[in-house]
């Protein structure tokens, strides 16, 4: 076997993608998008139709210009979603605006629009991950979430923090970003780069998940963002990886053996004294960690920038 049909044997493989002839050419279990995918792909001809079905049925909603726009973009993102869940057998993540990502109640209110977009198309809410930036205000939010049975995607995580606070609130899933914490590193530290097993972000996801499986929390990881195969085959494993196409494919392409890198059993020995936190240890852990606060808030930054391109795009096409 190649080495991505070997990583199944250990991983749930996840496509990072908004494009649909990706997601059917490696045959993941389920699919992630974020605002930079969706804008990357509503620029195709192909997906025209998408764009063009969420703005007539936009215009239909709203009364004021930011009224419709917001209609429409809620619309492109679910139409991704429906198509992407006639591939996939597993769940599709949807992200909420990452301009509400100190909001909490704003995003429990997109949260409900989103998922009764999926329901009314009849989608199952079990199928849906809706996607939350991991700050303390999107944790409250998807603690109010998983309790009306909407499972939550905890998004641009890069700390232990972070992973403890939507542990505590139940969140389903969490997806560390791998890769922009090596970029992180690298800058700082000025290296251009470190050998896989001394990888700053594989590191960080080795911690959380031998943290999670040592403590009994059921909250799944999924390894997002990565740079390289590399950093994937170190956190094989993993409960989940969420991988782009050009490295699924190197993958696909791939020969050796895949050893598993991650093992709940093993990390049920370590020595891990369990950690507790409200919101002020919570924001004072996360303040001392000064890689995780500035991607956090770089993250946030560069998927808003993507979602006004997407917006401004529609105003164009209105």
């Amino acid at each position: 076997m190649h080495k991505l049909d070997q990583l199944k044997q250990f991983t749930t493989i996840v496509a990072d993608t908004g494009e649909f002839e990706e997601i059917k050419r490696y045959l993941p279990t389920d699919a992630t998008t974020n605002p930079s995918l969706i804008f990357a792909a509503s620029s195709k001809p192909e997906y025209q139709f998408l764009i063009e079905e969420a703005i007539q049925w936009g215009k239909k909603q709203g009364k004021t210009p930011h009224e419709i726009k917001e209609h429409i973009v809620d619309k492109i993102f679910v139409n991704f979603g429906l198509e992407i869940l006639k591939i996939v057998p597993g769940r599709v993540s949807t992200e909420v605006d990452a301009r509400l990502s100190f909001n909490c109640a704003g995003s429990v209110k997109k949260a409900h629009t989103l998922i009764a977009l999926y329901e009314k198309a009849g989608i199952d809410r079990k199928r849906i991950l809706i996607k939350l930036a991991s700050t303390w205000e999107g944790i409250e939010a998807a603690k109010i979430l998983e309790k009306e049975g909407i499972h939550c995607n905890m998004t641009l995580l890069f700390s232990m923090a972070q992973a403890i606070g939507c542990a505590q609130v139940g969140a389903t899933l969490i997806s560390p970003f791998v890769g922009r914490i090596l970029d992180w590193y690298k800058k700082n530290e000025g290296k251009e780069g470190y050998p896989p097993e001394k990888d700053p972000g594989v590191i960080s996801v080795t911690e959380i998940y031998n943290a999670y499986k040592k403590w009994g929390i059921k909250t799944q990881i999924m390894g997002a963002s990565f740079r390289n195969k590399e950093e994937i085959l170190e956190l094989a494993g993993c409960d989940l990886l969420t991988i782009a196409p050009k490295l699924l494919e190197e993958l696909k392409n791939g020969e050796g053996a895949v050893v598993k890198k991650l093992d709940a059993q093993a990390a049920q020995k370590l020595p891990l004294e369990k950690i507790v936190l409200d919101e002020k240890a919570f924001r004072w852990m996360l303040n001392e960690d000064a890689m995780a606060t500035e991607k956090l808030s770089e993250g946030i930054r560069n998927f808003t920038k993507d979602l006004v391109k997407l917006e401004q795009m529609i105003s164009q096409r209105m």
